[in-house]
């Protein structure tokens, strides 16, 4: 049978094979992530909502997952499309859900058109994986107390503007990328975002049931198992090394490793500061916790350290991430105790990210600042030129205020509209009676109650009713 399409072998390179590997690990390394993250929460939510809170986030996940497939590739993607020279829109032509390149076998694109279309295409699946993160994080903020109509229409919104965010605020050509804020692993878009949105909503959504005060049906909040969490904490950890590979690019000579922001590292300085990060975060964070008596931040400890961190995996020595995280948890102690004094019920979004996702920022922005970054490899001249421009303190904060901002005004959005339609927050009494009970007809333990059920069973002419086994 005759061939004809084109067949370009150089898409399908036991190179480009490789790189492929790498990419599509760094989703594996993703879905550990949503993994531990839905074990965080099995582990910290009342277990009268625990069913009800899970398979939101998981409904959740998808929502904004497939809603990244339809659109939201385009709008990253396209920063390379300006670069040379297209618009935001010939990306979003080539890469939404019924894109040419989206739905293009690799060996038949003609790499003078688009070299590596398959890692681009593994891209959608790995930062759609990311785009349903930032919705279960956002649940993490309004858990027990949002309606589900209006969280998964938050989800599709929340999917789209962070779409857009990412191609200002992570990659080596977007606008402020290439003006000089540093962000290696993308904190801004998918961690200081949704957390914006959460400061809207959850003075909106208020105290759940029980976590400040008694209530008549629940007396105190209480977790059901901290050691899943502790669990759900290890999970992470072990996922998030293959996210790494896949915030590298590798060029030739060989497979030499630049960052995503086109700043210069190695495999290896970027997996250590990774660890080291944890390291730091874990030892200052379990001495918090045996001074304060509090368990809560031997959890937040390794995820402070590790939000300190990733905006500079690439440019650190490991000796000075070790440093840095070790500050970490006390920027997130800060927030979590002024927070925790004022009765606001958000204990995970608002320390983390807003805590030490600004020292994390901030950090970066003191210590390397006048690194060189931004730009593209191989281009020598121009307002594209690799490594052109530099870390700047100053870009640090304008990153931090303007995802911080874009996910406040999102919220104030989203709030007026869904008010005005599928309202807002579950009432108070079906908070305390519980979410599974109400929604699923579970009981607290997760399990379906006994149905008594009259069943009438006929022997000869004569009916008599028999209790169903």
């Amino acid at each position: 049978m005759e061939r004809t399409t084109a067949f370009f072998a150089d898409q399908v390179s036991l190179d480009q094979v490789v790189q492929n590997l790498i990419y599509a690990s760094g989703t594996v390394g993703a879905l550990m992530v949503v993994a531990g993250l839905l074990m965080i929460d099995a582990g910290t939510t009342r277990s009268a909502n625990l069913y009800n809170s899970t398979i939101e986030k998981m409904v959740g996940f998808f929502v904004g997952f497939a809603t990244y497939f339809v659109l939201g590739f385009g709008f990253w993607a396209s920063q390379y499309y300006i670069m040379a020279g297209g618009t935001m829109m010939d990306s979003l032509k080539d890469w939404w859900f019924f894109g040419v390149l989206s739905n293009s076998h690799a060996q038949n694109v003609d790499p003078a058109i688009f070299p590596g279309v398959n890692t681009f295409q593994i891209f959608i699946f790995f930062l759609a994986t990311f785009a349903g993160i930032i919705n279960v994080l956002l649940h993490f903020a309004v858990s027990e107390r949002m309606k589900a109509s209006a969280y998964y229409v938050t989800c599709v919104v929340a999917t789209a503007v962070s779409s857009v965010l990412s191609w200002a605020v992570w990659g080596s050509v977007g606008p402020l990328t290439n003006a000089g804020f540093h962000d290696f692993f993308g904190i801004g878009f998918v961690y200081i975002f949704p957390t914006g949105i959460a400061l809207v909503l959850v003075p909106q959504l208020g105290k759940r049931p029980g976590m400040f005060a008694p209530h008549p049906k629940v007396q105190v909040y209480r977790a059901p198992s901290i050691g899943l969490a502790a669990t759900g904490l290890i999970t992470i950890f072990s996922g998030l090394p293959m996210v790494i590979l896949s915030c590298l690019f590798f060029v030739a000579p060989g497979a030499y490793a630049i960052s995503v922001t086109m700043a210069d590292t190695s495999l290896g300085i970027a997996l250590n500061n990774y660890a080291l990060s944890w390291a730091g975060g874990a030892i200052m964070g379990a001495l918090i916790s045996y001074r304060t008596k509090n368990y809560i931040y031997l959890l937040f400890g390794p995820l402070a350290g590790y939000v300190s961190g990733a905006p500079g995996f690439d440019v650190y020595l490991p000796w000075q991430m070790f440093l840095v995280s070790l500050g970490a948890p006390i920027a997130s102690w800060l927030v979590y105790d002024f927070t925790s004094k004022r009765e606001i019920d958000e204990h995970k979004l608002f320390p983390l990210f807003i805590g030490a996702g600004l020292y994390a920022l901030v950090m970066v922005g003191l210590l390397k600042g006048g690194t060189p970054h931004g730009g593209y490899w191989g281009i020598e001249e121009g307002p594209y030129a690799y490594q052109h421009g530099a870390i700047s303190l100053l870009m640090q904060l304008v990153g931090f205020a303007l995802c911080l901002g874009t996910g406040i005004v999102t919220g104030l959005v989203l709030t007026v509209i869904l008010k005005a339609t599928t309202g807002l927050r579950v009432p108070e009494e079906e908070q305390a009676e519980g979410l599974d009970k109400l929604r699923w007809n579970l009981d607290n333990d997760g399990e379906q109650p006994e149905v008594q059920t009259d069943v009438y069973v006929a022997s000869e002419s004569v009916a008599f009713p028999a209790k169903a086994s």
